[in-house]
């Protein structure tokens, strides 16, 4: 008995002697987030705890907390609105906590200092002939230095502006979004992004007026030759820039479509792994910021991204990732479809594509959305293709002759 009460005693003494320490709610987040097992970790922050750290470590100087990464990578990984990433059991702050969090990160990564380092186009010979020896082991085609493409990511409809009106942000699906250039290489690194076009630009307009194009013609014009990206038939033909065949007329033209296509689908599986793994990008979700803000979130998972690939982190898929990039790789041939129905009228021209994206300047941009809307979901028939055929050739006429 007597032992019993000195220990009760001895408890007393040490609580009252015991100091208590305020933990800042930044360490209470730090910790938390990382108080979990490996695989929710990844679950939630979509990096493996190592990477986390590293990325922390990284924008350490640029940083007021380190629990705000946490906090940001959360909304990037999950896509869940900012009141329901703060409610996370794993995290307890608030919605507006989330929101500096969410913005101090973005402009952290866009920093080029960050930016830089993991978005990097080839720059010399060695860097050139690294991807072009690696796409010619991989699929057979040589001379290949990465693949292009657009891809869509959905806005809020953003306020009316004098120099950016909210219809430029309507894409051919009737839905707001930015149109995001992409170029990446064959492990799915992205070597290059444009996400400042608003969803009705097409992706020929965006290449014509993106940095990357004057780069491989100064390459070519100084006689580098034999260094090309692949995209799809919604891009000019050019000396660097292949793109399929439209009729190809022997086995030897069926052949390089055919190896055009599986190289292609490079660029194709990277945009699904990239929603996949970051899913406030996903094409279920739409980003509620203003254009800038959301091309800048872009940019920043695009890092992150990256950052994976250049690791060798693969993520854990489960059946709601696998559908994802089916369903991205979808949405993608559906498009080239309708891009096909305009290979006969750009012939007038002397190119090898047009679509209704080329001329938006001429005709009434209300009835090419009608028209569109018209024959998206349902099956086209013969009738169809002349009415679309019929009236880009007529948009084109007027250009002419006005």
């Amino acid at each position: 008995m007597m032992n019993e009460e000195l220990e009760i005693l001895m408890a007393l003494e040490n609580v009252k002697n015991h100091e208590v320490v305020d933990i800042p709610r930044d360490v209470h987040v730090y910790r938390n987030g990382f108080r979990v097992s490996d695989k929710k970790f990844i679950k939630n922050y979509r990096l493996s705890k190592d990477l986390a750290t590293n990325l922390i470590n990284l924008l350490n100087p640029l940083l007021n907390q380190r629990g705000s990464v946490l906090i940001a990578l959360n909304f990037f990984a999950t896509g869940s609105y900012q009141a329901n990433v703060g409610n996370s059991k794993y995290l307890g702050v608030s919605q507006s906590t989330v929101s500096r969090c969410v913005e101090e990160i973005t402009e952290a990564l866009n920093r080029p200092e960050m930016f830089n380092r993991f978005i990097k186009f080839p720059q010399n010979m060695n860097e050139l002939n690294q991807p072009r020896i690696r796409f010619h082991r991989k699929y057979g085609m040589p001379g290949i230095i990465g693949c292009i493409d657009g891809t869509h990511f959905a806005i809020v409809p953003p306020r009316n502006d004098p120099e950016h009106p909210e219809h430029i942000y309507v894409n051919r699906k009737n839905n707001h979004s930015l149109n995001v250039q992409l170029v990446c290489d064959e492990n799915m690194q992205i070597l290059h992004v444009n996400a400042r076009f608003p969803g009705s630009s097409h992706d020929s307009y965006i290449w014509r007026n993106s940095n990357i194009e004057p780069i491989l013609r100064n390459m070519y014009d100084r006689g580098t030759e034999g260094y090309f990206l692949l995209g799809d038939s919604g891009y000019p033909l050019r000396p660097w820039l292949l793109t399929p065949l439209a009729h190809p007329q022997n086995e030897e033209e069926e052949r390089y479509n055919e190896t055009h296509r599986s190289a292609r689908s490079t660029i194709e599986r990277c945009n699904g792994l990239f929603k996949m793994r970051f899913r406030c990008l996903s094409k279920y979700r739409v980003l509620h910021y203003t254009p800038r803000k959301a091309s800048r979130i872009i940019n920043a998972c695009i890092v992150l991204h990256n950052m994976c690939i250049i690791n060798n982190f693969e993520l854990p898929q489960d059946g709601d990732d696998v559908q994802l990039i089916e369903e991205d790789e979808n949405d993608i041939f559906e498009d080239n479809k309708l891009i096909h129905i305009y290979w006969m009228v750009g012939e007038f021209k002397g190119e090898s594509y047009i679509t209704l994206d080329n001329v938006t300047d001429v005709g009434d941009r209300k009835t090419r959305y009608n028209l569109e809307k018209s024959i998206m979901g349902k099956e086209r028939t013969g009738f169809d293709v002349f009415c679309l055929t019929a009236f880009a050739c007529l948009s084109y006429l007027t250009q002419v002759l006005v």
